[in-house]
């Protein structure tokens, strides 16, 4: 591997230094998962970020020379990234859910929620002419979810729950960045306890890794905050939580729309009898269920 002074004379252009950070990446067995899924994409992305160069203007600037201090700052990410195994999106505190870029630190879980494919693009029964008046986004995090569903549904209020307040401060960072601040209320407290009244739609992206699966996680997983991370021996210790409170929660005929991870078969040996709708997105229909109030009463 070359020297950190000996690369900064070596290499001129975007391409050398593309080259050199898949090479990093790859040689060093770096995990991808937080916004992209190989080491070009990756390297791609945190040099653009770092150079202040568009994202789709990447293939016009690939042999343009680079200044020292520019070399310089890119190789100091690239040896961030490879040597602390952090998430690309601690380092560059975005990261995206389709067209939304919301701030992130160490303090939250790196947004990358099925559920908000659903949002982005809702089958008919989240059309936004509907009359989702109050939503409740339990296990908010970063406040990505509130805040999607605050720009898809503008006639509604929604209030935002996490059990860290550290998290919650970063949510109100972008809560306020999108200037929703009247419409999204947060709330600290576990799962929907802080909550008073009914709801025509819960969402909720709880922590569903397994104990067994907590031992196992990449470096770049494990820089994340456990406790959004863990529930319990078989994944659903939240799940759980949240069924069993659910009812009194919901209107006649609210919603709630579930993302369980890996834990399909789980959930279906716990809850046999439950009647839910497994949704489409673009990694399969495993991940995230629809469950209608009615069904919770059987």
């Amino acid at each position: 591997m070359l020297e950190h002074g000996e690369a900064l004379d070596t290499l001129k252009t975007l391409r050398d230094l593309m080259r050199f950070a898949v090479s990093r990446f790859t040689e060093n067995s770096l995990v991808f998962g937080h916004g992209t899924s190989n080491a070009w994409d990756e390297a791609a992305y945190l040099l653009t970020h770092t150079l202040h160069l568009p994202h789709d203007y990447f293939e016009h600037v690939l042999d343009a020379r680079l200044l020292p201090k520019e070399i310089e700052s890119a190789l100091n990410v690239i040896k961030t990234r490879t040597q602390k195994r952090l998430p690309v999106a601690y380092i560059t505190h975005e990261a995206w859910l389709g067209n939304f870029s919301f701030y992130v630190d160490e303090r939250v879980i790196v947004p990358r929620s099925f559920i908000a494919e659903i949002i982005n693009d809702p089958p008919g029964f989240l059309q936004p002419q509907q009359e989702f008046k109050r939503i409740a986004d339990i296990c908010t995090g970063s406040g990505c979810l509130a805040v999607l569903l605050a720009c898809q549904f503008p006639e509604a209020h929604v209030d935002a729950v996490d059990i860290s307040v550290e998290a919650l401060t970063v949510a109100n960072l972008n809560i306020e960045s999108y200037g929703l601040s009247k419409r999204i209320t947060l709330h600290e407290g576990n799962m929907l306890a802080p909550l008073k009244g009914k709801y025509n739609l819960i969402v909720c992206n709880p922590p569903y890794v397994n104990a067994q699966g907590m031992k196992t996680l990449p470096p770049e997983y494990q820089r994340e905050p456990s406790i959004a991370l863990e529930s319990g021996t078989d994944g659903l210790e939240h799940v759980k939580i949240l069924l069993d409170n659910a009812p009194k929660y919901l209107t006649k005929n609210g919603l709630i729309l579930l993302e369980i991870g890996h834990n399909r078969a789980e959930f279906c040996m716990t809850w046999p009898r439950l009647e839910v709708t497994w949704l489409d997105t673009v990694s399969g229909d495993e991940y995230v269920c629809l469950i209608e109030a009615n069904a919770l009463k059987t």
